[in-house]
């Protein structure tokens, strides 16, 4: 029985605004307590190893952008065979706790999410939008370099440059070194002397942008498209931020939606649905001669093939259009229609409706034309 795979911020207690400074404290904490040297429960190896693999995703930008988009099923990576990239529980640890290879001072900008509106047509045949934004973007005097162009940027003297501060922690598993951002320069290595005044020191300032989205045909209410690299600028050289657009589909007059078909209701006057006839209907494509079979009831669907939502990303499928009957009694009748109504009664009753008289049915089109 194959075993639904648990959400990585679960496995970790984080929230999905978690930072990468809270993903390595919660990792260290689960680390710690699940470590097979030290916790001898039976699925402790089980556990360690699923909180390793939640901090491989989350702790990578490129990988925690795709799994919040898509879920396990945008992970491409098998990390069902072991611990790739380290030998075993040890190797994870050391590389954790002694400190890594890689650059901790920079981190991935702030994602953006904004909610645009569309149409039911929009959403079923695709479109663009252009959307305004107010987001923070390098400094245009000091290209992000938080210094007054031309003064002087020096080394940090407390971490040498580096940005981080390496000290001994004794722990149950022994000493190791744990490695924190330096408190001094806040982990960036540099040391402004000039702060710029165009954007006061920060590297970056407050621009206003109209972004242009594209809409793909057959989107629904609720998805969410991810426009890379359009959030707010990273810190010490990490990656820009995304935009996330919100797609809200606006109620139409007619149609309903149901997966990729179009739902619709439609009334129709009883001497039509008995006897048969041609009406216009609405669609996506325009206007559909309909065609009512003889002797329609109440609640009868009648599916046009092709004629509903394109499925998104398969060019030239379409779902259908479902059209329901609704049979309408008239509620008010003259004279002359209450007595063909008594007539064409009488008339059923004693023959059946295929023997009905003609002249009977005639005047029953005639009197209720339009109803």
């Amino acid at each position: 029985m194959t075993t639904e795979k648990r959400d990585y911020y679960d496995i970790l207690d984080l929230d999905r605004n978690s930072t990468q400074e809270d993903i390595k404290k919660s990792f260290r904490k689960h680390a710690l307590k699940y470590h097979p040297d030290r916790n001898k429960e039976k699925d402790a190896p089980e556990k360690f190893k699923e909180i390793n693999e939640a901090y491989q995703v989350l702790s990578d930008p490129e990988k925690r952008s795709i799994y919040d988009q898509y879920g396990h099923a945008g992970i491409s990576s098998n990390f069902g065979k072991g611990f790739e990239g380290f030998g075993g529980f040890g190797d994870i640890f050391d590389a954790f706790f002694g400190g890594s290879s890689s650059d901790s001072r920079s981190s991935k900008g702030r994602d953006l999410e904004f909610v645009v509106s569309i149409s039911f047509e929009e959403a079923a045949f695709g479109t663009e939008k252009e959307l305004d934004i107010k987001r923070r973007e390098k400094c245009l005097v000091c290209k992000g370099a938080r210094a007054e162009p031309g003064t002087e940027i020096t080394s940090c003297t407390s971490c040498s440059g580096t940005g981080q501060v390496t000290r001994a922690q004794r722990t149950v598993f022994g000493q190791f070194q744990q490695i924190t951002t330096c408190a001094t320069c806040n982990g960036i290595g540099r040391t402004v002397v000039s702060p710029c005044k165009h954007c006061v020191g920060k590297g970056t300032e407050s621009v206003n942008r109209r972004i242009k989205i594209p809409i793909p045909a057959g989107i629904d209410n609720g998805s969410r498209i991810r426009m890379e690299s359009e959030g707010e600028p990273g810190s010490n050289g990490g990656p820009i931020g995304d935009l996330y657009v919100l797609i809200k589909v606006l109620k139409h007059q007619f149609f309903e939606r149901e997966h990729n078909d179009v739902l619709i209701s439609l009334d129709v006057n009883i001497v039509t649905a008995a006897l048969g006839g041609t009406v216009v209907v609405p669609t996506l494509d325009g206007e559909y001669d309909l065609e009512i079979p003889q002797g329609s009831q109440s609640g009868r669907m009648i599916r046009l093939k092709s004629y509903g939502v394109p499925y998104l990303g398969r060019r030239g499928k379409r779902g259908d259009q479902i059209i329901t009957l609704y049979i309408m009694t008239p509620t008010k009748l003259n004279m002359k229609q209450k007595k063909i109504l008594k007539d064409f009664g009488d008339e059923l009753g004693v023959e059946g409706v295929n023997d009905i008289d003609n002249d009977i049915i005639d005047r029953m089109k005639g009197a209720f034309k339009g109803r």
